[in-house]
């Protein structure tokens, strides 16, 4: 089945033909490790699942190389500032590589949380130097970079265009358009491959131009070019990497080997909370533990985001995330009644039955299409009659959804609630059937509902 991906690179959905049969090579920028990664960040990494989840239902041998920046990444996209590796180990008092590691950790506790799969190759920026400083020289010997006493430069002005992902017009910019804060610098739009450290830098490698550290752009261009060639068939980032980070990646690719590395770019969009913006001053700035410990599953947080297209604004609230966790119980339950279903399916149910996965399989490859796709797995889920085959169907889809839907659902019954059943327990055994209704009425007030089985006493919610 045909997949149809929207490309930024050409502003429309495309049909997805892979370099390679068979084959799919991604690039996901990953998370620069000084902080904690918000749901937001956590967002892009689930549409990022999807999309490799996505390529596995449809028979594709996946190679997915995602990066670690652990230098390199200053606090302004201007190539001004501090590095925030060493910006954050100075606020914490710790060393670069403590704070790299301690949320390095973070990051993969949340995706393992998330149950979103890790990459087949995980790159560390501070263990490709070499790579980085190899791209470099290659620049300046074509022509593509130039040296300042504070850092070597890629001149933008010798590309046939700059801009070819997000739009901007070079010769419509006017020169304070962005902070030019080195003045050596040949345009405004100029930016570091690689930085002169001063001396008390705390990261800093010896380079043909002194002791020095990479720019954050070159990292991924000598990372894919090492695990995935000159050219790959899909980059992925969020929507706030395109006029920056991804717009220079495909510059400094064409400036080495005159090729754009990928040739599909797909972007997730932001998340709002509350209907505005996540910012540390509003105090909404979530992480994947505070979801966690408000009592939720994780996987509440992977569905609600299955809501909207990855390319939409999604808006995060804590009611939106009440609502989804009692669709997961639903989900999961809805699965184990098809799991224990013992109804015979008649050829008419088999052929609605391959109608609901054909629309499914056609909803993810429409550029994953989620909240279509969960459309037709509710279908699934809600079918009149109960059958094990229904819950293979479930389980099938579940290869793409990542949701654990064969995870049963435990309630946890207030301690209130277990001291009036332990009293009409014991109220049965002395024969108190008078006191042992008052009690069973008394639980249901409650929102319980107890129910005496040959297997001891059954407890759910009413």
């Amino acid at each position: 089945m045909d997949i149809y991906l929207y490309n930024t690179l050409t502003k429309k959905k495309e049909l997805f033909t892979p370099i390679n049969k068979g084959e799919v090579k991604i690039y996901s920028c990953g998370p620069t490790v000084y902080k904690d990664a918000t749901i937001g960040n956590m967002r892009t990494n689930i549409f990022q699942d999807v999309l490799r989840r996505m390529f596995r239902y449809n028979g594709y041998k996946i190679k997915h190389v995602m990066n670690i920046t652990d230098v390199g990444h200053l606090v302004s996209d201007g190539d001004e500032g501090e590095d925030k590796m060493i910006k954050s180990a100075k606020e914490e008092h710790k060393t670069p590589k403590e704070i790299a590691d301690y949320y390095t950790k973070l990051f993969f506790q949340d995706l393992e949380d998330l149950n979103i799969e890790v990459p087949e190759t995980i790159c560390k920026a501070t263990e490709y130097i070499p790579e980085m400083l190899e791209y470099v020289k290659k620049l300046v010997e074509n022509g593509y970079a130039y040296e300042t006493s504070t850092a070597i430069y890629f001149d933008v002005s010798k590309l046939d265009k700059y801009g070819i992902l997000s739009g901007v017009n070079l010769e419509e910019q006017k020169s304070g358009a962005r902070v030019d804060v080195d003045p050596e610098k040949k345009n405004p739009y100029d930016f570091a491959l690689w930085i002169k450290a001063p001396k008390e830098h705390l990261m800093k490698w010896n380079s043909p131009w002194g002791p020095s550290y990479p720019g954050w752009h070159i990292e991924c261009s000598a990372m894919s070019r090492k695990h995935l060639g000159e050219q790959f068939d899909i980059h992925t980032g969020g929507i706030d990497l395109i006029p920056t980070h991804h717009e220079n990646e495909i510059a400094q690719s064409k400036g080495l080997c005159g090729k754009i590395p990928a040739r599909y770019w797909l972007h997730g969009e932001y998340l709002l909370i509350d209907g505005g913006k996540m910012s540390k001053s509003l105090g909404n700035v979530y992480l994947i533990r505070d979801i966690k410990e408000r009592g939720y599953d994780p996987i509440v947080y992977k569905l609600f985001c299955y809501s909207a297209n990855y390319r939409n604004k999604l808006n995060f609230t804590w009611e939106a995330i009440d609502s989804t966790s009692k669709s997961l119980e639903r989900l999961r339950n809805g699965y184990q009644a098809h799991k224990n279903g013992k109804e015979d399916l008649t050829l008419e149910d088999e052929k609605k039955l391959n109608e609901i996965e054909e629309n499914f399989h056609k909803a993810i490859n429409d550029d994953m299409n989620m909240p279509l796709a969960m459309s037709y797995v509710w279908e699934a889920v809600r079918y009149s009659k109960k059958s094990e085959k229904i819950a293979q169907l479930l389980l099938k889809f579940d290869t793409v959804l990542g949701l654990k839907i064969d995870k049963e659902e435990k309630e946890e019954i207030p301690e209130e609630i277990l001291e009036l059943v332990e009293q009409r327990k014991k109220a049965r055994q002395e024969k108190n059937w008078a006191e042992s209704d008052r009690l069973r009425d008394l639980i249901q007030e409650k929102g319980y509902i107890i129910k005496d089985t040959k297997d001891g006493i059954e407890i759910k919610k009413a």
